[in-house]
């Protein structure tokens, strides 16, 4: 692996205040949050991938609204058949393992590949069906950095931009063929260092366009779910956002 499984870190964080400017949709068997551009589209459509907190934490929608903002068509959908994994929840009563497997959700739906690949082709086949984008980029956060890098490497999406990625495999980072961007955390069990430095190896040997910040003072799940009130953490996660807009910039436009 390049960078390790989900830990609690993955769902510790701080909630943030705000009022998204989106709707929730239901195409089909998939939620999804979706929020179009406040004043001129620039014709590239967004898959926003989430952490294991999912579409419906306020902290990814308004993340999903600032791109917006930005111009984008933006869906974010439910990854996890309306069982995301609660915020700071008790990890004495919750199993991460058993969740990933599947036996905790009412649905008894594991989250693996062969469950999330079929959310992510569903919500790209509504973005391009409803909107018609010129191009499709990709951002994910812990969890859903995976499937940014998985969709780089089946074609799916034109260039992507991950933030403390988790549970992504070699393999799946040596088949990418699009340009990427991370965000990193200098505090991170799921991405250390080693690893960090693998994805760079691994990147430069594929020959695509790849860039990685590094962000001091601040640990997993910051560009989500970081302490406002902290001027370090507010800095980076608000630097981590520009980076993504900063590469789309430079390779969709």
């Amino acid at each position: 692996m390049t960078s390790n499984t989900i830990g609690s870190c993955c769902f510790q964080g701080v909630k943030h205040e705000g009022q998204p400017h989106g709707q929730i949709n239901t195409v089909g068997e998939i939620e999804m949050y979706v929020v179009e551009p406040d004043s001129g589209s620039n014709g590239i459509g967004l898959i926003f991938l989430t952490d294991i907190i999912g579409h419906k934490l306020t902290n990814a929608q308004l993340i999903a609204d600032q791109f917006a903002a930005n111009g984008y068509t933006v869906v974010v959908p439910d990854l996890f058949h309306g069982d995301p994994v609660p915020l700071n929840v008790d990890m004495a009563t919750f199993s991460l393992p058993e969740w990933l497997q599947g036996k905790l959700g009412a649905k008894k739906i594991p989250h693996t590949p062969e469950m999330v690949d079929p959310i992510v082709a569903g919500s790209l086949r509504f973005l391009k069906e409803t909107y018609n984008p010129k191009k499709v980029a990709a951002v994910g956060y812990c969890f859903g950095a995976k499937y940014v890098v998985r969709g780089l490497g089946s074609g799916i999406f034109d260039a992507g931009y991950v933030a403390h990625p988790a549970m992504v495999s070699t393999e799946e980072l040596e088949a990418i063929k699009g340009p990427l961007a991370i965000a990193a955390a200098e505090v991170d069990d799921i991405f250390p260092a080693n690893l960090r430095h693998d994805w760079e190896a691994l990147l430069l040997e594929a020959g695509i366009p790849y860039q990685i910040n590094l962000y001091s003072g601040v640990s997993h799940g910051f560009a989500v779910r970081c302490d406002l009130s902290d001027k370090r953490q507010k800095y980076a996660k608000e630097a981590a956002f520009l980076l993504a807009l900063e590469w789309f910039d430079e390779h969709m436009k």
